[in-house]
């Protein structure tokens, strides 16, 4: 199936082919035919699988399809438009968009509206805007001032706008929910609530999520009507086009010497390194920087406006690693990213799949790399058992670990963590290696009495501490 086949409007497709995009993904084929025929939606599929042409390209469709109606003076009469500045700012009026997109972070909602720019360049008529905290409020008040057939917000900062009078959604025909259940991770499950409260019944309404259930999927019924169910590319997919490797640290020192060495591979374009704080986002990317790496750091913390100059720099190739929360990194769409480093390993095994996806993209090869402490080898198997999939081990030569690393010998998906009832091994040698422990049970001590037979983890060295053999 094709973008054309499937009957969009002629100058969408034409942006479309100036794009370079020929072929629908798996859910734009499945989404964008239900969305034109009205049906609301109910959407699983990953990250980086198209999701937002597969809501923005039919509300495009339909918008151009629409008639506009002449434009008329929005000030009772005068020529200018209201704004914040002037004496016409208490005659300001509210926006009233036909299509509202909720996204969870700036980021996102930044990187939707430049998408639909992009899929509408050839449809003048139709004007989308982003409204977001950080922004400077004279900003957004002349951006809602052009009354935006499309809306990209946070709900956050949308329900600043709702509760002063600047938004009216009395002509709202859809609505969507982008990423929903990163949303109600970040609690803002009462604002969403109280923003579909306040748009029209008979609005269509578009929900993605990463998961449909639980929470997510209470929401998702609540709120839609007759939905089609679409599951596309679930998130514990496989990144086949990425490579997956875990090198393990003895401790903060070790990891931070490792990073350094990898990241000075030639072969890296562009690389994403994942940290648990905001914090720990600084502290690295100052440290790579006095190492001559040239990095920056992104997180919620930084005004928008330096969030913006960040990512504007990443994706002009300006800066060569980006270190970020995982927050900040949501929706991060940069096809240059050749690999991902994770620094920290995050809480939730999907925050993983998360992570690896921004490299890969748009068909390319990447390469996904964490740091392990030998506490966190859990973790390590509960992604593992999400993904179905082992991460292999690997050593660097003169920065090896000083505990003994467990073996790469990947297994077959889906299989156990051991095979013929020997456990897979983290850190811990198989068996103590000195002769001195290797006596036959039973034999003679040297006063003649019989030996009781050794057990090394039960018998208490010198002053009843227990002796520890093959660690450091």
């Amino acid at each position: 199936m094709t973008f054309a086949e499937i009957g969009l409007h002629p100058a969408i497709l034409k942006a479309l082919t100036d794009s370079g995009y020929s072929e629908p993904t798996a859910v734009q084929q499945q989404a964008i035919p239900a969305a034109l025929a009205g049906r609301d939606l109910m959407v699983s599929s990953q990250t980086g699988s198209g999701k937002t042409a597969a809501f923005m390209l039919p509300a495009l469709h339909l918008f151009a399809s629409q008639e506009r109606p002449a434009v008329a003076p929005r000030t009772g009469g005068a020529e200018r438009r209201p704004g914040p500045r002037g004496h016409d700012r208490h005659r300001f009026q509210p926006a009233q968009p036909k299509m509202l997109v909720l996204t969870p972070t700036r980021e996102l909602a930044l990187q939707v509206t430049a998408a639909t720019e992009k899929y509408g360049r050839q449809l003048h008529q139709v004007r989308a805007v982003a409204i977001l905290g950080g922004m400077p409020y004279p900003k957004q008040m002349e951006l809602l001032g052009r009354n935006p057939e499309i809306l990209v917000a946070t709900p956050g900062r949308l329900i600043d706008h709702m509760s002063s009078g600047k938004i009216d959604f009395s002509q709202l025909q859809i609505l969507v929910l982008d990423e929903a259940d990163r949303m109600l991770d970040m609690g803002f499950i009462e604002d969403i609530e109280r923003i579909v409260a306040a748009t029209p019944a008979s609005r269509q309404t578009l929900l993605f999520s990463a998961t449909l259930d639980g929470t997510v999927g209470d929401l998702a019924q609540r709120m839609t009507r007759s939905a089609l169910r679409i599951q596309v590319d679930a998130v514990s997919a496989k990144h086949d086009n990425i490579e997956q490797r875990m090198h393990f640290v003895d401790d903060l020192a070790h990891k931070n010497r490792l990073l350094d060495h990898l990241l000075r591979d030639v072969s890296i374009d562009q690389a994403l390194v994942f940290t648990a704080t905001k914090r720990d986002a600084d502290t690295v990317s100052d440290r790579l920087n006095v190492a001559g790496l040239n990095a920056a750091a992104l997180h919620g913390d930084m005004h928008q406006g330096a969030r913006n100059r960040t990512l504007a720099a990443m994706r002009r190739g300006q800066v060569r690693i980006l270190v970020a929360t995982d927050v900040a990194a949501r929706g991060i769409d940069v096809p240059t990213i050749t690999h991902v480093f994770n620094y920290d390993l995050p809480k939730a095994a999907e925050d993983y799949v998360h992570r690896i996806g921004r490299t890969g993209r748009a068909g390319r090869s990447g390469l996904a790399i964490s740091l392990v402490h030998f506490a966190e080898q859990f973790n390590v198997r509960k992604i593992e058992r999400f993904t179905k999939q082992l991460i292999p081990v690997e050593v660097v030569v003169g920065h090896e670990p000083t505990r003994r690393a467990p073996s790469a010998n990947p297994r077959p998906a889906g299989k156990p963590a051991w095979k013929g009832g020997e456990k897979r091994s983290y850190g811990q040698p198989s068996a103590p290696a000195d002769k001195r422990f290797s006596k036959p049970a039973g034999a003679p001590r040297r006063d003649g009495a019989p030996r009781a037979p050794y057990h090394d983890s039960a018998k208490p060295s010198h002053g009843g501490a227990r002796r520890s053999y093959g660690e450091r």
